[in-house]
């Protein structure tokens, strides 16, 4: 640390004591990531849910609420949510296509002498008239 006050403090333009709350989870190399969970929830806030988190768990709840907060800040309709729709429409769709594709497999193993004999006939047709000039 260059300068010993943490992004929260820094923003707040206070002294930032030696058992700050924020100092380990917004350090002062990334300031954009205490403004955002400061424009959402405020420091207050913030620093009240922190504190009533076991210290293992503070860096997971600083890292959750950022994230919310940055969804929120770009998506002010939806936040997380939004997102959370998309990757849940993604899923459907890999899920469609999928099976689509597991039913075409399902057919071609149905049939599995008819796609690779038309496959050859298609190809030895084609080549015909090659082979019957190497063979004069």
């Amino acid at each position: 640390m260059i300068s010993g006050r943490c992004a929260a403090c820094k923003y707040l333009r206070r002294r930032c004591p030696s058992d700050c709350i924020f100092s380990l989870y917004f350090p002062p190399n990334d300031p954009q990531r205490f403004a955002c969970v400061h424009r959402i929830y405020g420091a207050s806030n913030v620093a009240k849910m922190l504190q009533q988190i076991p210290p293992p768990l503070r860096a997971e709840a600083a890292e959750t609420l950022y994230f919310e907060a940055r969804c929120r800040i770009e998506d002010p309709v939806y936040g997380c949510v939004g997102v959370i729709s998309q990757l849940y429409e993604q899923l459907q769709s890999a899920e469609s296509e999928l099976a689509k594709t597991q039913a075409e497999i399902a057919v071609l193993n149905c049939n599995p002498q008819e796609a690779p004999i038309e496959a050859n006939s298609n190809f030895n047709t084609l080549l015909a008239p090659f082979h019957s000039n190497f063979l004069v």
